[in-house]
């Protein structure tokens, strides 16, 4: 029989995936199961962007440019300088999602078995992204005492070595929504060009920040232009999952001429997607202003709940829609699984996502779970509720 390839198996499984068909299971036996397991927003996408679908007169749906349509490069320039980023639609890189973005910053940037350092918990794919771009991911650890804020940078400087070619962030992060400060991101500037190296920021939940904080990109940082590679996309900032619209932004124009050269060996973004990310940029701030709102009151209500609950530790999210909660369970994988398969409370149960999958060092977040709060408020205390009930009969 012939094999599959060892870059095939070494591929990781989605932790956020992997338990889909035990939910599915649970609702056929008629349960009702809570989804705090992934980051799809039950918020609706700005009817700006449905409209210009609905009104497109096309006779024929063509190519667009691999780059990305210059019409839409240069709307999300001018959306960049609306944030305090200095950049032109020539910066930009238009690709199939932030997830083909990383894959063309990793491809334009690192050869087999390069490395890149990353602080973990980290978002589970770039483990994937890694794994199939044939380099290692050196993983640097923040730690859920001190909300997961940026380890010391002498913990950077002890893993970078000859093969080390950037250091990846999530700003906001996916899983802990701990938001980095401009002193943070200063100092990892500077480390990166004391050791010529880049810096990639994943920078798709910008828009969600809280408690007054500013968002603070890479690219504002003025010293970073030949570094700095950034990571967008339309599917959180829009709620636009489906669109599978992102793009890839540098000053560097080695950067961008080596990723467009990727682009064009999968010919073009999907133009349909591009006209409606194009008209959502006309989204009104007032749309932004109602949905943080709502993200605010859902993040309060699931932290005060989930701090309610005996031996439960959970670190509070200054952005994204997401944070890290430790329970008082060995196996977060186990106890997962036993909620869609063997456990409900007045009928509901909840899925999770384990956290050791956005860990790439071994055994480590064994006891941890990722919670996306994009349910109605409603739902998330009921949710809640149903995870304390389970803790109190689980047993290892």
């Amino acid at each position: 029989m012939p094999k599959i390839s060892t870059k095939g198996i070494q591929m990781p499984e989605s932790p956020i995936r992997k338990l889909v068909p035990f939910a599915e299971n649970a609702e056929k036996k008629g349960k009702n199961v809570y989804y705090l397991n992934i980051g799809q927003p039950d918020i609706k996408t700005p009817q700006v962007a449905l409209d210009a679908i609905k009104g497109i007169t096309l006779e024929t749906l063509a190519y667009s440019r691999s780059e990305g349509s210059e019409s839409y490069r240069t709307k999300i320039a001018e959306y960049y300088g609306r944030n305090n980023i200095s950049v032109n639609h020539d910066d930009i890189i238009v690709t199939t999602g932030g997830s083909e973005a990383l894959l063309f910053a990793f491809g334009s940037i690192m050869d087999k078995d390069d490395e890149i350092i990353i602080p973990e918990p980290f978002y589970a794919n770039y483990n994937g992204f890694s794994t199939s771009s044939g380099i290692k991911v050196v993983p640097v650890i923040s730690k859920i005492e001190d909300n997961f804020a940026l380890p010391a940078i002498e913990e950077f400087e002890k893993l970078i070595t000859s093969k080390t070619k950037a250091i990846l962030i999530c700003n906001p992060g996916n899983p802990t929504g701990y938001l980095y400060s401009k002193e943070e991101i200063q100092k990892l500037a500077e480390i990166v060009k004391k050791h010529d190296l880049f810096l990639i920021a994943d920078e798709v939940y910008r828009e969600f920040v809280y408690d007054g904080i500013s968002h603070f990109s890479i690219l504002e940082e003025p010293t970073l232009s030949e570094h700095a590679i950034v990571i967008d996309s339309v599917s959180k900032r829009y709620s636009m999952c489906g669109a599978r619209i992102g793009y890839l932004v540098s000053k560097n124009r080695e950067v961008i001429s080596t990723a467009l050269k990727f682009a064009q060996a999968r010919l073009s973004p999907p133009t349909l997607a591009q006209i409606a990310s194009e008209a959502a940029l006309d989204t009104p701030q007032t749309y932004f202003e109602e949905v943080i709102d709502e993200y605010v009151s859902r993040r309060n209500l699931l932290i005060e709940e989930l701090q309610k609950i005996p031996d439960v530790k959970v670190a509070k999210p200054n952005g994204a829609f997401y944070c890290i909660a430790e329970l008082p369970v060995k196996n977060s994988d186990d106890f997962a699984r036993w909620l869609l398969e063997e456990f409900d409370f007045e009928n509901n149960t909840v899925m999770v996502a384990p956290a050791a999958g956005f860990y790439s060092t071994e055994g480590v977040g064994k006891n941890q779970i990722r919670i996306a709060y994009v349910l109605k408020e409603e739902s998330l205390r009921t949710a809640v509720k149903v995870l304390a009930e389970a803790l109190k009969v689980y047993k290892d």
